[in-house]
């Protein structure tokens, strides 16, 4: 497998880190990306195909997401190749020794991600001591419990709202991604009045105009199907969901879904990032040049390593839920000020937010 990483800048990354146990068959790999804020936090994801190259990317957008944010933490990523869905007892074997082998980076503080959970934290702590998004039982907010990335996508919605022309009440949704970000805003976005009318996962989707029953989705996810089990609606695919018609379009699954090549099909007038990277710049373009409102990954999905941080810091659930509101609502409102006022992407809004957080924070730290 090809490890090389070409990138790197004034911001970072400040170290990297690739972790081998072949008797665990364990390739994994940590990119901090900046630590002038404080000790780098960012999930640590596990997927088959998931690249070094790709880590990095997202430890920099942690490092972004973490600036705009204000919290007082860089940005890292971790990636682990391999199946998440693996027999639990191998996947306890694999995290334990991907924990073992990043104890001593003492820069970064490992949090769930794609593939991982709280309990994959604990076995973290336990054999190297830092780690957040813990279980509850072991003092941990459990933010895939409380829904803490869905939360702050609602909070978005809630302002971008009007800068889309929309209203919540009666808004049509659609998520790509029904996991532990989708199901969440999809149901917070519920109780403010909107209708989730299509949602996929890895296996398939469904699609129903008049609204599909969100617990029902929600319990198939429970028992480990898909929600293209679901008898309501008729079957789509990825591809499909994205012509769907709607007002808002979450794309809630991996990087690079909206492309030059099909960002033309989508008929939304708000897309809410929840998941990191999950459009190309081209796509990006094109939805501004239609005047498709767009808030971007690390500001509208930052609740949940918001809740990590809290959680971190020795805060407790209502302390976190609070955080997340205030700090979503008050960063949205300004990139999408910044993006109209400036007439520029609110990409490039969002990055001159963090940026100018990041270069202050840089200047007390020693270089």
């Amino acid at each position: 497998m090809d490890i090389e990483l070409h990138t790197g800048d004034e911001l970072g990354p400040f170290k990297v880190l690739v972790v081998r146990d072949p008797s665990v068959d364990l390739l994994g790999f940590v990119v901090v990306d900046n630590i002038a804020a404080g000790p780098a936090i960012g999930g640590i994801r596990m997927a088959p195909d998931v690249t070094i190259t790709e880590v990095a990317r997202l430890a920099r957008a942690m490092t972004l997401k973490n600036a705009s944010a204000g919290l007082a933490h860089g940005g890292a990523k971790g990636g682990i190749v391999g199946d998440p869905r693996r027999p639990i007892a191998e996947k306890e074997a694999i995290i334990r020794a991907f924990a073992r082998g990043i104890a001593t980076l003492v820069e970064y503080i490992p949090g769930p991600d794609m593939g991982t959970d709280e309990g994959c934290m604990a076995w973290i702590r336990d054999e190297g001591g830092r780690a957040a998004g813990l279980p509850k039982v072991v003092g941990g907010i459990p933010l895939d419990e409380i829904g803490a990335t869905g939360l702050g996508i609602a909070v978005a919605a809630e302002v971008a709202a009007e800068h889309a022309g929309i209203k919540l009440e009666g808004a049509r949704v659609a998520v790509q991604g029904f996991g532990a970000v989708g199901k969440f805003a999809a149901r917070f976005l519920a109780e403010r009045g909107a209708r989730l009318v299509a949602a996929t996962d890895s296996r398939g989707g469904r699609h129903d105009p008049e609204g599909l029953p969100i617990e029902d989705l929600i319990a198939l996810k429970a028992e480990g199907r898909s929600v293209a089990e679901c008898p309501s609606g008729q079957a789509i695919t990825h591809d499909d969901l994205i012509g769907i018609e709607c007002e808002i379009w979450i794309p809630a699954a991996r990087p690079d879904v909206l492309t030059a090549s099909n960002v033309g099909r989508l008929q939304a007038k708000l897309v809410l990032q929840g998941a990191n990277i999950p459009a190309t710049p081209e796509a990006e373009a094109d939805l501004h040049a239609r005047g498709i409102i767009n808030v971007p990954d690390f500001i509208a999905n930052a609740g949940g390593v918001i809740c990590a941080a809290v959680e971190f810091h020795g805060g407790d659930e209502a302390r976190a839920r609070e955080a997340i509101v205030t700090k979503i609502r008050e960063n949205t409102a300004e990139v999408l000020r910044r993006s109209r006022e400036g007439g520029i992407l609110p990409r490039a809004a969002a990055l001159e937010l963090a940026h100018e957080r990041v270069r202050e924070a840089m200047r007390y730290h020693r270089a």
